[in-house]
């Protein structure tokens, strides 16, 4: 048995390896996500963990649970549907001026996305000129809803001077067809929108209002309390899976073709995502890392709010904005 203690080594090994495997697999925590939007190419990174395991290497079931607008991911959250919500900074103050127990854990998007369109001839090429027609927007607890108030209290206006639609998720048929004079979208949105024969459009941009974030990771904070260690690796696996859709746009398009509900077309796909890593990005990000806040931008965020009357209480964004779990 010249060789015997080889294969004795290799036999500690592989029970060893076994061993671990065994308790890594009943390690696994399941994180079900509530998502303001259905499985659509702009997040396919949370769509390829079948294929790349980004989760699954921190210890972490991965479920994406569908929404209609980040409301509906914060209401998911907190009927039990959902563990932590992908959803948007207005949702986030709302739920707060409601009396809902939240913290912010990771920004998704530090670039604010959310515009208003408006066919030229239509007579909309600033926000004042949105008072007296129909606007669409994603859903009444979306992001585009919220944020078009934003726009309109900019102006002195409210939903009272205009009428609110709702036309579904990039759906840019009813202003195509005059249905609506004009719609609340997303720069992915209004990308998709052109392809489909929008044509020559004015583009209100929200972010010359406000440039809060799009969106952030949201969980109650009675989980932000007792789940820190889950959420350490939920977090990091997320900062992997958002720096891999990064580095490999184009092998994030192949995947989403098979993961995701809208991306049946590679090259619209690439295209969708590099527009979507631009607003995954900035300044606060690239000095930081992946997922950091500007706090500062935050509270101007909920400051506007509060002035522009869409929530009744000053809101303190230090007391609900934590960055401790964040990867290194």
């Amino acid at each position: 048995m010249r060789y015997g203690w080889i294969a004795a080594a290799a036999a500690t090994v592989l029970g060893w390896t076994l061993a671990c495997g065994a308790a890594a697999a009943a390690e696994m925590e399941k994180v079900r996500v509530g998502g303001w939007s259905q499985p659509i190419s702009e997040i396919t990174n949370l769509l390829a963990e079948p294929d790349k395991g980004f989760f699954k290497a921190r210890d972490v079931e991965l479920e994406y649970v569908p929404g209609a607008g980040g409301g509906t991911a914060i209401t998911n959250m907190l009927s039990g549907a959902a563990d932590i919500a992908f959803t948007d900074p207005a949702s986030f103050y709302q739920a707060l001026d409601k009396g809902e127990q939240l913290v912010a854990i990771y920004n998704i998007y530090p670039q604010n996305v959310f515009n208003v369109v408006a066919p030229v001839g239509r007579g909309i090429a600033k926000p004042e000129d949105l008072k007296g027609k129909t606007i669409g927007v994603y859903s009444l607890s979306s992001g585009t809803r919220q944020n078009l108030q934003v726009l309109l209290h900019q102006v002195g206006l409210t939903e009272d001077d205009v009428t609110i639609k709702v036309t579904g998720l990039l759906n840019f048929a009813p202003v195509i067809q005059g249905q609506v004079d004009a719609t609340a979208a997303t720069d992915t949105g209004l990308y998709v929108g052109r392809l489909r024969g929008l044509g020559e459009v004015n583009v209100i941009e929200v972010k010359d209002s406000l440039n809060v974030p799009s969106d952030m990771f949201v969980v109650t904070a009675a989980d932000y309390a007792a789940k820190k260690p889950l959420w350490r690796r939920f977090l990091a696996a997320y900062r992997d899976s958002a720096a891999w859709m990064i580095a490999e746009p184009e092998a994030a398009a192949k995947i989403a073709v098979t993961r995701s509900i809208n991306g049946r077309d590679e090259a619209i796909n690439l295209e969708i995502i590099k527009i979507r890593n631009i607003s995954a990005q900035s300044e606060t990000t690239r000095a930081k890392g992946l997922g950091h806040f500007d706090l500062d931008v935050l509270q101007k965020g909920a400051d506007a709010f509060h002035d522009l009357g869409l929530i009744g209480q000053r809101l303190d964004m230090s007391a609900v904005v934590k960055s401790d779990l964040l990867p290194e």
